[in-house]
């Protein structure tokens, strides 16, 4: 499974007009290894331990392309790095204050409320981006 969405997405960026290289698919690699959410640092800390020469910098552009292209989104959840994962399945995210507790939600979730936005205010809402703040059923408990 790896193996072959490694390769569907080494296709997208053939696609988009970029080379295949050492530091292409080992980003790419990672980022199906992490099985989740990772942030840049740890990223370049996985990819370099592996390949030394790859500098941080280029792991930053090729995430970059990536996003572009659709392959993985970044989200801030909450006052540390931001975080990137594939978009295989879009999701929302919800942090706890307390805790730091991460919860994926599906995009259907918040279907009723884009909708809502959309119809009565003519604002497309894309909350993908950062985190929506609350306190996790334990933490309330």
């Amino acid at each position: 499974m790896v193996g072959s969405r490694l390769e569907e997405i080494l296709d997208q960026l053939r696609s988009g007009g970029g080379r295949i290289t050492t530091a292409r698919r080992a980003v790419v690699s990672a980022l199906l290894e992490a099985h989740g959410h990772v942030n840049a640092e740890d990223l370049a800390a996985t990819v370099q331990a592996l390949h030394p020469d790859v500098h941080q910098s280029t792991i930053y552009r090729i995430l970059d392309d990536l996003e572009r292209l659709g392959v993985v989104d970044h989200a801030h959840l909450g006052h540390g790095p931001a975080v990137y994962h594939l978009t295989d399945q879009e999701h929302h995210h919800l942090v706890c204050e307390r805790c730091g507790a991460v919860v994926e939600v599906p995009d259907q979730t918040l279907a009723p409320l884009s909708r809502r936005l959309k119809d009565e205010y003519g604002f497309s809402l894309r909350p993908r981006h950062f985190a929506m703040a609350g306190l996790c059923r334990s933490c309330r408990a």
